[in-house]
């Protein structure tokens, strides 16, 4: 019995040791692929001069602030949204959106002027946005158990503020770090397709972990990643902070911070007015088929025994619209020398063509389309928007514009998914989509006729102020040498 007993201990150990031999080589090799990982994402980020100038650091900052949102985003949803009952949920998200909506209708006029002032430390502004998010989602984290709503609409409502707070200060300094071989609509491309990769991962990383641990557990862990981003931003290189100026030039009267789209120019008000469209449509469409599949009233969920039931319905138009961003990222990247006003047109153009598409035809591949084209829309007009508005824009003013066009288009997302929750009710895709496919169609011409007006007005001053050659009265008598009459 010794014997067989030591025998059984000494094949115990022996397991064991294997055992511990085989996790530690799991370890190393994830820690090894880990490592790979980071280094291919790191020449990614800084090639093209990226590391010279800060752009390399900017977009794994903005990768992180990408990375805690989404981890919010999932928390908030699963609290607030999925958690009840179809019927329940209409009435705090259409809260939600009106409270997401007044502020910035009121904060609008005074986070850009309020960002311009503090252009000499716009890394410590975006440190204090990702510090103010983190303590948030602490306070947030507190009232998941006792489902106190009050807290966490204040918290959503602080976390979106400070959100595009960063944003803003994030696009203002994008001139500042923009290498010589990159330009504009290309850089900020390159941060917005690492953001929504990185958003594309954490979204089932996060929606594992939420179902796992729960949501307060989760919007801890969006704590820390803001904590970690906002000491990272104060790391950002010195020269992304500008100087201040000892005295502005008032603008034809005005003071020059507070801009409205009446006085920003036409190229950057006609990009901000099809952006705008754009938006309009896309949150209309993410809360109309939303509420529409979870009501059963799309044509492939009437059938006895649908594939694509609810969730997998809901799970494939995300994917279309995730990957619909990702493509309009990497077409911004590669139509980086074309003219960013005609890219928003054409966006738009494509939005009204697939929506006129889907009114006719609608179905569940036409909703993937849709989505698809949306999101695509919806990010290359926005990054052609951001480079012509760090074009036309100077210095002193640049983020009072980022701040104005921001609340913009958050007030039309805003809008169209109060639109898309009230035409939901109705259990009729049709006719949601036909009336937007008319408001947009309106929105393309208009700005096709503005554009070609203005295009045709600047040809004119440009031959009154530099007319051409006179004809020639005379035909040319080839016979006669030529010489010149001024000897």
């Amino acid at each position: 019995m010794g014997r067989g007993v030591a025998g059984a201990g000494r094949a115990t150990a022996r397991a064991a040791k294997a055992t511990a031999g085989g996790t530690a080589r799991a370890g190393r090799a994830t820690a090894g692929g880990a490592r790979k990982v980071g280094r291919a994402t790191r020449r990614l980020t800084h090639a093209n001069g990226a590391d010279r100038t800060g752009l390399g650091r900017l977009i794994e900052l903005t990768a992180g602030h990408s990375a805690g949102d989404t981890l919010v985003t999932i928390a908030l949803a699963s609290t607030v949204f999925f958690g009840l009952p179809v019927g329940e949920a209409r009435g705090p998200v259409a809260l939600y959106l009106v409270i997401t909506m007044l502020p910035f209708a009121l904060l609008a006029p005074f986070v850009g002027p309020i960002l311009d002032r503090f252009r000499s430390g716009r890394r410590y502004v975006m440190a204090g946005t990702l510090f103010g998010r983190g303590l948030l989602c602490f306070a947030m984290a507190a009232a998941v158990g006792p489902q106190d709503l009050p807290t966490l609409f204040a918290g959503a409502l602080g976390v979106l503020v400070l959100s595009k707070a960063y944003n803003v200060s994030r696009a203002a300094i994008m001139p500042s770090v923009l290498p010589a071989d990159i330009t504009l609509v290309s850089a900020n491309a390159r941060v917005a397709l690492f953001s929504l990769v990185t958003a594309g991962v954490m979204v089932p990383v996060g929606a594992g972990l939420t179902a796992w641990l729960g949501s307060a557990t989760i919007l801890r862990v969006a704590m820390v990643a803001f904590l970690l981003a906002g000491v990272f931003a104060v790391r950002l290189p010195r020269h992304v902070d500008s100087p201040d100026l000892d005295e502005e030039t008032p603008e034809e009267g005005r003071a020059p911070r507070w801009r409205t789209l009446f006085n920003v120019g036409p190229a950057v008000a006609e990009a901000v007015r099809a952006n705008v469209a754009i938006r309009l449509f896309s949150g209309f469409l993410l809360f109309f088929l939303l509420f529409l599949v979870q009501d059963g009233g799309v044509p492939w969920l009437a059938t006895p025994d649908p594939f694509f039931d609810v969730p997998k319905t809901i799970a494939v138009l995300a994917a279309a619209a995730g990957l619909g961003g990702l493509i309009g990222a990497v077409a911004a990247n590669w139509a980086r020398n074309h003219s960013p006003g005609v890219l928003v047109l054409l966006t738009l153009a494509a939005t009204v063509t697939t929506t006129i598409v889907s009114a006719i035809f609608f179905g569940l591949w036409t909703a993937v389309a849709i989505s698809l084209v949306t999101a695509f829309a919806q990010e290359l007009g926005k990054l052609a928007l951001d480079a012509i508005v760090q074009r036309e824009i100077g210095e002193e003013m640049r983020s009072s514009t980022f701040g104005v066009v921001e609340a913009m288009l958050q007030l039309a997302w805003v809008f169209g998914g109060l639109v898309g929750l009230v035409l939901s009710l109705t259990e009729s895709s049709t006719a949601g989509f036909v009336t937007l496919a008319v408001t947009l169609t309106a929105v393309l011409g208009w700005l096709v006729v503005t554009r070609r007006t203005r295009v045709r007005a600047a040809e004119r001053q440009a031959r009154v102020r530099h007319p051409g050659p006179e004809p020639r009265t005379e035909p040319l008598d080839r016979t006669k040498p030529l010489t010149n009459p001024n000897g």
